[in-house]
């Protein structure tokens, strides 16, 4: 039996905040993409509920840069990444993060 691994996420949503930095002639960007659920509560009331992505891409385009401006609404492919790391108090930090493969603006 052949066992297939998948690890892979698309989003669709608005972004946050973003952090560009360079290394070398590349750019990495760490963004915040938002996206919102629509559902009804037990009394039919409509309920929003957004959820933040942290979000890491590379691009070597300053062009592509301007993509991760607040408020633009992208397509993201890519896959999900653990991180872990001891914070500047000490404890132990988990967090999952979406390394952006793919990115387009998207209509809103």
């Amino acid at each position: 039996m052949e066992l297939h691994c998948i690890n892979r996420v698309e989003l669709r949503g608005f972004v946050g905040t973003s952090k560009v930095t360079s290394i070398g002639d590349k750019k990495a960007v760490r963004f915040s993409l938002a996206t919102n659920y629509a559902y009804r509560d037990k009394e039919g009331c409509p309920v929003i509920e957004t959820t933040w992505h942290n979000c890491f891409a590379w691009t070597d385009s300053d062009a592509d840069v301007s993509l991760y401006s607040k408020g633009t609404p992208l397509r993201v492919e890519g896959r999900i990444r653990n991180i872990r790391y001891t914070d500047a108090s000490g404890c132990e930090v988990s967090t999952m993060e979406i390394v952006v493969s793919k990115v387009e603006r998207a209509e809103s």
